[in-house]
């Protein structure tokens, strides 16, 4: 029988696996080239990291916080998607050091809420966004296999670019 502690060891070691991932495809890599589009998407691998950043840390709070800390995505202007926008995309002040560094610390702190939270049954209303079905909730069970599942999805984006770049491959 699986135990909370084994439970939360395999939602530690999966996460574990795909952001290591992600990280390899931005090996021995110069701030341009991280910054670079390879395929027609505007995604760079600076920008996903960035991107996935985001998404951990932003979840998180929601695990803890509920759905305020992540707005009302039904009420965005032009200028809040333009932000999200540029959330996928170095800006020429950023390095791909400070990227991986700021993923580095979302990573711990995501680790020690899986870690310290009292019950992974515990739910929350989802924010409004037009991607959501109105009045659903979710565990922080739950809300950590998106964030699996948003880190795995953008791992393999992140693998094409790569090879796109220099045919680096993160496996085979």
């Amino acid at each position: 029988m699986t135990t909370p502690e084994d439970e939360r060891a395999d939602l530690l070691a999966t996460l574990a696996k795909h952001r290591q991932l992600l990280r390899h495809t931005t090996r021995d890599l110069t701030d341009e080239q991280a910054a670079l589009r390879t395929t027609a998407s505007e995604l760079c691998l600076g920008g996903l990291i960035k991107h996935v950043t985001a998404v951990e840390r932003n979840w998180t709070a929601f695990i803890v916080q509920g759905p305020s800390v992540m707005g009302d995505f039904t009420q965005m202007t032009e200028a809040d998607w333009a932000r999200r926008a540029a959330e996928f995309r170095m800006q020429p002040d950023e390095t791909l050091a400070a990227v991986l560094d700021a993923y580095a610390e979302t990573a711990r702190a995501t680790d020690e809420l899986i870690a310290v939270l009292p019950d992974l049954n515990a739910t929350q209303p989802l924010p409004k966004a037009p991607w959501h079905q109105p009045n659903t909730h979710w565990s922080a069970r739950r809300t950590l296999l998106h964030i699996i599942a948003e880190t795995a999805q953008h791992s393999g984006h992140a693998d094409i670019i790569r090879e796109s770049l220099d045919g680096a491959k993160t496996m085979g």
